[in-house]
């Protein structure tokens, strides 16, 4: 019955994020604030990985084409549709989880350890929209980092394939522009936003609702995480379903 009051308290959380909205002026701050914490400052990471698993899914593909009747173009073909439908919106965002949804889970369950929440209550201030509101806004420019990891896994890619001499540049773009289906990047950005809600609410709900002291922060940040990458690879499943497979 645990799970059925998690889920019935996070869907009346999620409610509450839009009632008695915190005035502008203040929000705004805070907004701006979420933005550099979990866009901004998430670049770096998101940037490095993007190229690299970029590069080592090129170099896979091509050390797995040894048929001679292979065209070169397909390692291109093959890195773009991984990049682009799996690689970008779903393993940046499970590792986004880690970064960004323990940040989030840690920074409001520490205010409800320290008793910021409750006093933020008592003055009569929506505690959930003033703490969740922010990050949900902030996260909706996420699909900013997904574009940034698309692009560098495909220059990754194209690194990888020409210093390591699996093909040349004009067969790698060849491939990248090859049957390609706009469709596919509205579906990964449609993944990028659900993601994002995910990123934003699930985190928040673990910080805002946990019990105890210091030591359930670490806790609650671990959970959060748990069931953040557990609802972003179902999510995955069902947005596939829908979408593709028609």
């Amino acid at each position: 019955m645990s799970y059925l009051h998690n889920i019935g308290q996070y869907f009346l959380m999620i409610k509450q994020i839009f009632r008695k909205p915190t005035k502008w002026s203040v929000m705004r701050h805070l907004i701006l604030k979420d933005i550099d914490d979990l866009i901004i400052n998430s670049i770096g990471i998101v940037s490095f990985i993007a190229f690299f698993v970029g590069g080592v899914v090129t170099i896979q593909t091509a050390l797995n084409m040894t048929n001679p009747l292979i065209p070169k173009s397909l390692v291109g073909f093959a890195t773009r549709q991984s990049v682009i439908l799996e690689f970008a919106p779903t393993f940046i965002s499970i590792i986004m989880a880690g970064k960004v949804g323990s940040f989030i889970t840690s920074s409001i369950g520490t205010m409800r350890v320290t008793e910021q929440i409750d006093a933020l209550e008592v003055m009569g201030i929506n505690a959930i929209n003033y703490l969740v509101f922010p990050k949900f806004i902030a996260l909706m420019l996420y699909p900013f980092l997904i574009s940034i990891a698309m692009f560098l896994g495909i220059i990754g890619g194209m690194a990888a394939c020409f210093y390591g001499g699996f093909s040349s540049v004009d067969d790698y773009i060849a491939g990248i522009q090859m049957d390609f289906i706009p469709f596919h990047m509205v579906y990964a950005f449609i993944k990028t936003f659900v993601f994002a809600f995910l990123l934003a609410t699930i985190p928040s709900y673990y910080g805002y609702y946990m019990k105890g002291g210091a030591l359930e922060v670490g806790k609650a940040s671990t959970t959060s995480f748990v069931w953040t990458s557990v609802m972003i690879i179902l999510f995955n499943y069902i947005l596939t379903q829908m979408l593709l497979s028609s």
